[in-house]
């Protein structure tokens, strides 16, 4: 008997078990996340021998998931991303898993709530973590003035993040820019977030507010940054940089001297650019509101249930066995993150490969932490967003006209949404 998956255009085929119950897995990852991960799988099946977990790296998992789920042949556990938890759960493509989690006591007081809270919606529990992360603002020390190169001189505000950015970014004489201190674009992930970083919110209830006084604040402010360097020149300046997995990497590079990244960016320096001289801080926050400090944009690898899995039993089984504290430690220093787990041992803490990553777990318990909005358009909300990012960042409108019309844009989709899959 053999498991067969398309990866990209080629199919990964793995020998099952006959004497045992074989559980299909699909993952996202591949290279060193997939290994980590393959190392997980292979500890648990020599843990027991009942269950027997095939780990296929597969491309494009959640689409794939979502047509296999369609089909009436999904995998057993597929690895997702919380962003697509609330669309796939919209469109009944996942098991509920509460009542097993409660049974084998998984509940709120075994994870950071920031990272449980989101696996619910509307009554279920979707999803439980793989591995977490929390954002914060990693900064070249080097590149920044002495007063200002720890972390606990480091400008609080966003006001005075501005004011380094005016004093050490720097233009050739022909205006080029050639070292910016910090670009709301730079790497451009969540363009999404900016409004709450400022307060707002994109969705209240079952109520949009993307064009609310918050989130148009936000953009006015990510607007200045094109106004302070000239929109041409910063897309002329970004098209130069490589990849983020590169030693080109901008920041390695030294052409941002600020950088909003989530804790695996320690994973990168580590490998290209090890002498590297930098620290990480909390994001700013707006200097008439000190009630935002200590806030981050949360994300999480998920592991799910696709409905009509062959062996949801057994799955939930090997799920159970990724929350285990020494095993979700093990999983989450592989991928350089930190842990979603409300115990840490400090053995975690002090020997993970990020220097910094107490903060990035004190980040993930902060009351100001926040997740993607819990909307099943999410994907398409996030798109909308990107567009007005992009349209305030070069200026061909105004803040308050990009976020109106992304307002009215996403709406449409909404409520059509809302009437033809949630039958509101």
């Amino acid at each position: 008997m053999v498991c067969a998956a398309i990866a990209g255009d080629k199919a990964v085929v793995r020998q099952a078990r006959t004497d045992r119950i074989n559980v299909t897995y699909w993952e996202k990852w591949t290279g060193d996340e997939a290994t980590e991960m393959r190392k997980v799988v292979d500890a648990y099946n020599k843990s027991q021998d009942k269950v027997f977990v095939q780990y296929l790296s597969i491309s494009g998992v959640d689409t794939k998931t979502m047509l296999a789920t369609a089909g009436g042949n999904p995998p057993d556990v597929a690895g997702i991303w919380l962003d697509q938890v609330c669309e796939f759960s919209d469109a009944k493509a996942l098991t509920d898993l509460s009542q097993m989690a409660k049974e084998s006591g998984l509940g709120p007081d075994y994870y950071i709530k920031g990272y449980w809270d989101p696996l619910f919606y509307r009554g279920g529990l979707w999803a439980l973590p793989s591995t977490p992360a929390s954002i914060a603002l990693h900064v070249r020390s080097d590149l920044v003035p002495p007063d200002v190169a720890t972390p606990e001189t480091f400008p609080k505000t966003i006001e005075g993040l501005d004011k380094l950015v005016d004093r050490i970014s720097k233009k050739r004489p022909n205006g080029d820019l050639e070292m910016a201190g910090f670009l709301p674009s730079d790497p451009g992930w969540w363009n999404w977030s900016w409004g709450m970083y400022f307060g707002g919110k994109l969705v209240d209830g079952d109520r949009l507010t993307i064009d609310s006084p918050e989130n148009v604040r936000a953009f006015k402010w990510v607007q200045s940054y094109a106004k302070r360097f000239g929109a041409k020149e910063v897309q002329s300046f970004q098209s130069g940089f490589a990849n983020f997995a590169s030693p080109q990497d901008p920041f390695m590079l030294g052409k941002v001297a600020t950088e909003q990244n989530g804790v695996w960016k320690a994973n990168y320096i580590r490998v290209y650019k090890p002498d590297l001289k930098w620290f990480a801080v909390p994001m700013p926050y707006p200097g008439d509101r000190p009630d935002l400090a200590g806030h981050t944009n949360l994300s999480q690898d998920v592991l799910t249930i696709p409905r009509g899995a062959k062996h949801p039993k057994e799955a939930f089984e090997f799920i159970r066995f990724v929350q285990r504290q020494d095993v979700m430690e093990g999983l989450c220093k592989g991928h350089g993150k930190n842990s979603p787990l409300e115990k840490v041992s400090e053995n975690f803490l002090t020997t993970h490969q990020n220097k910094f990553i107490r903060l990035f777990d004190q980040l993930a318990r902060s009351p100001k932490a926040f997740s993607p909005p819990q909307i099943g358009i999410l994907p398409q909300l996030q798109n909308e967003m990107n567009v007005a990012f992009q349209e305030v960042s070069t200026e061909q409108k105004s803040p308050e006209q990009a976020l109106h019309d992304a307002q009215n844009r996403v709406s449409a989709l909404w409520d059509t949404y809302k009437d033809q899959v949630l039958n509101k």
